[in-house]
């Protein structure tokens, strides 16, 4: 997959989920991961990380959403159940993103809202656990910007493998192509 992302929370209090969080985003491939306003005693992974995500992604802790310092073109996309928020099913992931969850029993604040360039949210009747949610983003993130086959019509799997990707020539910006080419 072309890109990277990062995926975080903002406000989180449970170690358990932060574990369960960071071995998800490990798991799809993180650039990186990050918590905004966690309890001082999640600024490390907890044992229910059980890929030591550390020692492969570099864990980022910020104090406030103020003090967050993604990279240079990394959009920020909140996940959180608004009513102006794009279901997941129909959202376009950014090649270079950052997704950020809420704390248990809350939602991501103002602030963290205000600064997110999209927001997006799981199609559930109710609220689920935030790392089942980072998981379910993550895998829409995969199947959408994955090279897989088209799925069929009828139920099973593809009929026929997708087509490698075949590169054009080269661009050149000035538009005149050098001697030779």
């Amino acid at each position: 997959m072309r890109g990277y992302f990062a995926v975080g929370a903002e406000g989180l209090s449970k170690r358990m989920n932060l574990g369960n969080l960071m071995r998800s985003a490990h798991a799809f491939g993180a650039s990186f991961f990050f918590t905004v306003d966690a309890a001082q005693s999640l600024r490390k992974a907890p044992p229910s990380d059980t890929s030591k995500s550390p020692e492969h992604l570099p864990l980022f802790s910020w104090d406030s959403v103020e003090t967050m310092d993604l990279p240079h073109g990394c959009q920020l996309v909140g996940v959180e159940l608004t009513e102006d928020a794009v279901d997941l099913p129909s959202f376009m992931h950014p090649l270079r993103a950052a997704y950020v969850l809420g704390p248990e029993r809350g939602s991501l604040s103002p602030a963290m809202l205000a600064r997110c360039d999209h927001v997006v949210k799981i199609p559930t009747r109710f609220c689920i656990n935030v790392a089942t949610a980072g998981a379910i983003v993550l895998y829409d993130r995969h199947r959408a910007l994955g090279r897989y086959a088209e799925r069929p019509l009828t139920a099973g799997g593809p009929k026929a493998e997708r087509p490698p990707h075949t590169h054009g020539g080269p661009i050149f910006r000035s538009g005149r192509r050098p001697p030779g080419a």
